[in-house]
């Protein structure tokens, strides 16, 4: 290999990076075929600490108007989010590894990997995260019973985004 192409391949490798940092990804990889014998594979990644997430807190009771509410403010506490319906929480919760769209199934017309109340082994498909044109296979963590699927088909997750619910 020669130097200018060894400084193309920095310079390429540097792109990336940027992609990497402009769209926020975690990860990028690539294969360049220069050849029968010469060829150049990255693969850039950034480490990724998870934030806390944001927790929203009901209105404590003793800030209450001290008459009835109107049918307009009153609102049951239960439809506020809490630390114990926060499937992000969650001891069972699978979460996605990456940023990509939900499938939860091979293909369109193929029955889904897993439904709710399905026994599923460590290491079972649950669904498929597309990132990059790259299918996914999502594998259970553990083994248990899915008691919630908190996403839709064809729909956009983020990374840490939780997935299911197994118990």
């Amino acid at each position: 290999m020669t130097n200018k192409t060894t400084e193309a391949d920095v310079a390429f490798i540097k792109a990336l990076a940027e992609l990497l940092r402009e769209n926020e990804l975690t990860e990028i990889e690539v294969k360049r075929d220069y050849g029968e014998d010469d060829s150049l594979n990255v693969r850039v990644s950034k480490k990724v600490e998870m934030a806390a997430p944001m927790q929203m807190h009901a209105p404590m009771a003793a800030h209450a108007p001290s008459h009835a509410p109107s049918a307009a403010t009153a609102q049951p506490a239960a439809a506020l989010p809490s630390q114990e319906d926060d499937p992000a929480q969650h001891p069972g919760a699978v979460v996605s590894p990456m940023v990509g769209t939900v499938y939860m199934q091979a293909e369109p017309t193929a029955p889904a990997f897993v439904k709710v109340g399905d026994k599923v082994q460590e290491g079972d498909t649950l669904l498929i995260v597309e990132a990059m044109k790259t299918m996914n296979q999502i594998p259970s963590p553990r083994s248990g019973v899915v008691k919630r699927i908190l996403v839709e088909d064809k729909a956009a997750v983020e990374y840490g985004a939780p997935l299911m619910i197994i118990e």
